[in-house]
């Protein structure tokens, strides 16, 4: 669960790792809406029946996906500063797939605060060190360090 604290703090928790966010179910319903939000409808995503005849014995997930779940993942575990207006995805200085979650897997989020500084008064710019776990597995899903700002009063 996300914990508020004062935004004057976030310098202080560099080198934290938060709990790991709540797993959530990769399931093919939700890898379709992705192909169809996307237009990427390769058949290793939505074609069970030929996906199964691959390496990976069924459709997995998109890339893409997997990251695009980071926004609701990490948001579940993360420090929240205090008059918190918005936060805004700032961006991803790395990301690196390395296994893919197949359909019907679940997966959850590991964060931990690498960098924090007050851009600009009400302006908290932090990088985020994740890691995308798949319950089961021993190799993550994805690594990423992302970049959040948080815009508070």
């Amino acid at each position: 669960m996300a914990k508020t604290i004062k935004a004057s703090e976030l310098p202080g928790m560099v080198g934290k790792e938060f709990e790991p966010s709540p797993w959530i179910e990769i399931t093919q319903e939700r890898v379709n809406l992705f192909a169809d939000a996307t237009n990427d409808h390769q058949f290793i995503h939505v074609d069970p029946e030929k996906a199964a005849r691959t390496p990976f014995g069924g459709p997995i997930a998109h890339g893409f996906l997997s990251l695009s779940l980071l926004s609701y993942l990490n948001a579940q575990s993360a420090m929240v500063p205090e008059g918190l207006v918005m936060a805004v995805n700032y961006g991803s200085d790395k990301v690196r797939y390395l296994a893919p979650v197949k359909v019907g897997k679940r997966i959850r989020s590991r964060q931990k605060l690498l960098e924090a500084a007050e851009k600009r008064p009400g302006q908290w710019l932090t990088k985020t060190a994740v890691t995308v776990e798949i319950e089961g597995e021993s190799t993550p899903a994805l690594v990423a360090e992302i970049l959040s700002m948080y815009i508070v009063r």
